[in-house]
């Protein structure tokens, strides 16, 4: 597959790193993730503007972002993948110094871009019938907020969750759910929906941010950005899962609750029918 980095559509497998690289040696970038339906990317500015803060405040030089939308269009098409569900990986860091050091190196230095693109299988039987998720102690840091590429402890969380045979695992902080490994968290209770707040504990989704500001005004479902109590959990009516990957995924067991009458409850489905109309246009 082609990808693009450091300037150059080159070969995936030809792509090579420096040691020194700090993303590398300390996880220090961050990374966005924009779907691709059939014949369109969906919401790649609300990417890009989301990487843009995250680069700021990890004090990363950017790169010219207006440039990325062109860049993954070429992907794209170089890859023969038109006509179907993909993804592109955009990754930006602080690039490469030695020697290796607990500060920042000098500014300017040039950061380091990586952009692939890749097949994506949607989860349409997830999607349909609903998915059994985990709970686990939110142990991140405090900077949820920034979509970096120090990830470790989601994927200690997914990993605990698919041992298990779960689709996800939902993080709780403090009694109250934050957000999923890689998605946000939703529950609706008597026609209202409800979710943690916008801070420093949880990423402002993109897919979140379609839903709570865009689907469930047009539908009629009022929003409340308050967090769900873990001792609440049982008490929903519906709980779903909304992210650039799952899209909007019904949560019908959490644990060994069961979320409603433990299906896709008619919210939920309400909502699904606006988003996916929105994806195909």
């Amino acid at each position: 597959m082609l990808a693009y980095f450091n300037g150059k559509f080159i070969d995936e497998e030809k792509i090579s790193l420096s040691p020194y690289e700090r993303g590398f040696l300390f996880a220090d970038g961050v990374y966005e993730v924009v779907r691709y339906y059939d014949s369109h990317f969906f919401q790649t500015e609300a990417h890009l503007a989301r990487m843009a803060n995250g680069l700021n405040e990890l004090r990363i030089q950017s790169p010219d972002l207006s440039q990325f939308p062109e860049i993954i269009e070429h992907l794209i098409k170089k890859n023969n993948l038109q006509g179907s569900d993909a993804l592109a990986y955009i990754q930006v860091t602080r690039g490469a110094f030695n020697p290796r050091r607990h500060f920042f190196p000098p500014e300017d230095t040039t950061p380091t871009v990586l952009i692939m693109a890749s097949k994506f299988k949607s989860h349409n039987e997830e999607i349909q019938n609903g998915v059994k998720v985990l709970r686990q102690p939110d142990l991140r840091w405090l900077r949820c907020d920034i979509k970096s590429i120090a990830l470790l402890p989601n994927v200690l969380a997914r990993q605990n969750a698919m041992d298990i045979g779960t689709a996800e695992a939902i993080f709780v902080r403090d009694g109250y759910i934050t957000e999923g490994t890689h998605t946000n968290v939703c529950g609706i209770k008597d026609d209202v929906l409800y979710t943690q707040p916008l801070s420093n504990l949880i990423l402002p989704g993109i897919t979140r941010q379609v839903v709570l500001n865009e689907i469930c005004p047009q539908i009629g479902l009022p929003v409340k950005e308050n967090p769900i109590a873990e001792k609440n959990i049982g008490k929903m009516d519906e709980m779903l899962l909304v992210g650039t990957t799952v899209e909007v995924t019904p949560i019908v067991r959490v644990d060994d609750t069961e979320i409603g009458n433990g299906k896709p409850g008619p919210w939920t489905r309400k909502i699904q029918e606006l988003f996916f109309r929105m994806t195909a246009s």
